[in-house]
């Protein structure tokens, strides 16, 4: 079976008072999946809001992956693919070795 899908991400960002905070939108077309990161920088650091972006966008991002392998952990469980009481070994999902 071929089969072809995309979906859309869409990330927000602000930053006030050295705080940047990231929200994370995954729309899969059926539902939608919020993630949210947040950076602050440390007072005896340069402030470069750029690295602030990357921090908080990608502890958004993190969070939604987290919660799309929960519920994909769930869906393995119920197809019969996996133990019931923690996380699927591979060959049934990918390892997550950097979490």
């Amino acid at each position: 079976m071929t089969r072809t899908r995309e979906w859309q991400v869409s990330v927000g960002l602000s930053e006030e008072d050295g705080t940047t905070r990231a929200e994370a939108v995954l729309d899969t077309g059926s539902e939608k999946v919020v993630g949210h990161g947040v950076a602050r920088c440390n007072p005896q650091d340069v402030d470069i809001p750029a690295i602030g972006d990357d921090l908080a966008a990608s502890r958004a991002m993190k969070d939604v992956a987290l919660q799309l392998m929960k519920v994909a952990d769930q869906e393995m469980e119920m197809a019969g693919a996996g133990p019931a009481n923690g996380p699927v070994a591979p060959p049934y999902a990918w390892s997550d070795t950097t979490a």
